[in-house]
Formats: C-alpha cells, sequence, structure tokens
C-alpha cells in the first residue's frame, strides 16, 4: 500500500447511507477569528458525486431564499452527519427541486424501509 493510500485510509470516516431525496442534518465546523463553533445546516440532499473527492449538494429554503451548499464527503470539517427521513424520489440528482416552490417542492417519505445504518 502506497502512502497516499495509508493517508487517505486514515482520513475516512464513518458516514451514515444516505442518497438525493434524503433530509439530512450537516453538523459543520466554523472557524470565526480564533473561536471554533458547531453549524447545523438542515436540508434535502439533491445530489451524490463519488469519484476522487465524493461530495454531496443539500438544498434548504432559509426565509424565502434557496441556499445550496456543497460538502466534501469526508471532510474534517463535518463534525457529525445525521439522516432525519428517508425520502423517496425516481432520479439520482433532483435538481428539477429548485424550480419548485411551496408544497409542490415537499419529497414524500419513504415509510417502511430496511437501510443499514
Amino acid at each position: 500500500m502506497n502512502p497516499v493510500q495509508m493517508i487517505e485510509q486514515e482520513q475516512v470516516q464513518e458516514v451514515p447511507q444516505f442518497k438525493a431525496g434524503d433530509t439530512v442534518k450537516v453538523h459543520y465546523k466554523v472557524i470565526e477569528g480564533n473561536k471554533e463553533r458547531v453549524q447545523v445546516f438542515e436540508g434535502v440532499v439533491l445530489r451524490l458525486k463519488k469519484g476522487g473527492i465524493p461530495t454531496f449538494t443539500v438544498r434548504k429554503v432559509s426565509f424565502g431564499v434557496g441556499v445550496e451548499r456543497i460538502f466534501p464527503l469526508y471532510s474534517p470539517k463535518i463534525a457529525k452527519l445525521e439522516v432525519t427521513k428517508i425520502g423517496r424520489v425516481r432520479q439520482g440528482r433532483i435538481y428539477y427541486l429548485r424550480n419548485l416552490r411551496g408544497k409542490a417542492a415537499r419529497i414524500k417519505e419513504q415509510m417502511n424501509y430496511n437501510r443499514p445504518k
């Protein structure tokens, strides 16, 4: 095993399994000056990008304005990642959610699911 793979293996942390359409809470470490605090960003996962550096995009509506944020999946700045709702969608990337407003932007919740945690 080469040194790059060893470092990658050390940095990879255990994350819950989720997919596009799920509602997640991302506890993200924010550094302001010399202080560090944890900020919670809760929203719907629009996409999961796998490959080189896996990332996921989360969207929420804050005070009537849509906010999207891209997080690296194995970032050391993510303190905790929790799945609050399992959504039922048919696409892998749900960008169409950007154009929907109000009740149309809701995602149905998958009730009986057996996903490993």
